[in-house]
């Protein structure tokens, strides 16, 4: 089957390199010409993972979405969730015989949709053919070859099963889940749990904090998950706990990066202008606040982490006044 990747970034150019390891060609979105023509000259991304090589001969590039999705059957969706819907405005062309992986750690801003429903409702993608791939898998360390794990999570397993084929590798080892909700919610809280470690990191709390911080996180995540998707999952799996734990003390982070700006002083706005980089955890932490207006779920983490994003709350105080809530 033809496969394709929608996006330019370093996931993005991770999961290429990950799929040309088992794909003989594929097609590849950027929506700049420019850059198109800097990675064909360079045989590398220009902007993102520039020390990965590639066989530009074996990629075919287009910064026109609607060329690469009309020769695909299977698209890898690596758009961070904030460009998604103007990148998709574009599409012309109909979803619903494609097979879709979300490779977006994020969730739908406005509608505050996971992408699996959103696909499945505005593009009328059936569930089934709806996959998501996450787990404790830095670009930056797929682009070193160091071990990394993967979970694809879809509720046909026989896909699951080809995707899986497709992106293991001598240092990729994969797994399946039926879990697609699960996997993609829990991606998403944890980067506002990232966030939570990076602000306490920049004021200065130690490690004893930060690691009762995330013992208290992933209790949360479980509290949310377990009301918002119910479903038989054990948080404990690396594509849940894993990811946490790599999203919140990795130095390759971005959200954990901009939490410790945060907490060291920048506003919001400074610190997302220096980054040059999306952080998603800060759309999420809104997301989820809207979304639990109707579970009222006990999340004082991601409350707090609100608080000091988007109501302005002084860190160290906010900070402060949640030590109090944790155990």
């Amino acid at each position: 089957m033809r496969v394709a990747i929608l996006g330019g970034g370093s996931w993005a150019t991770a999961i290429a390199k990950m799929l040309l390891t088992n794909v003989e060609e594929i097609g590849w979105y950027i929506r700049n010409d420019e850059k198109i023509e800097k990675f064909k000259s360079l045989g590398r991304n220009p902007n993102y993972l520039t020390g990965v090589n590639f066989d530009v001969s074996r990629i075919k590039f287009s910064s026109k979405i609607n060329t690469v999705v009309k020769n695909a059957d299977i698209l890898f969706v690596a758009i961070p969730s904030p460009y998604l819907k103007s990148q998709l405005k574009r599409l012309k062309l109909r979803l619903d015989s494609k097979i879709i992986i979300s490779a977006v750690k994020g969730i739908v801003p406005d509608e505050n949709m996971i992408l699996s429903e959103y696909f499945n409702m505005y593009y009328g993608v059936p569930i089934d053919r709806i996959a998501v791939i996450s787990g404790p898998c830095h670009a930056e360390e797929v682009a070193l070859e160091r071990t990394s794990y993967l979970t694809i999570g879809c509720r046909d397993r026989e896909i699951a099963k080809q995707i899986a084929a497709m992106m293991t590798n001598r240092y990729t080892q994969t797994y399946i889940s039926e879990d697609v909700n699960g996997i993609e919610l829990s991606s998403v809280m944890k980067n506002i749990y990232a966030i939570a470690v990076g602000i306490c990191h920049g004021l200065k709390y130690g490690d004893n904090f930060q690691a009762v911080l995330i013992s208290n996180a992933i209790q949360e995540m479980n509290r949310f998950c377990n009301a918002a998707v119910p479903h038989h999952r054990d948080l404990q799996e690396s594509v849940y706990l894993g990811d946490l734990l790599v999203t919140a003390y990795s130095r390759f982070s971005r959200n954990r990066t901009f939490g410790t700006m945060i907490g060291k002083g920048y506003s919001v706005k400074t610190a997302q202008m220096e980054m040059e980089m999306i952080a998603e955890g800060y759309y999420a932490a809104k997301c989820i606040r809207e979304i639990n207006e109707d579970f009222q779920v006990n999340i004082p983490i991601a409350d707090a982490v609100y608080d000091i994003l988007y109501q302005h709350k002084i860190p160290s105080k906010t900070m402060k006044d949640l030590t109090l809530k944790l155990s």
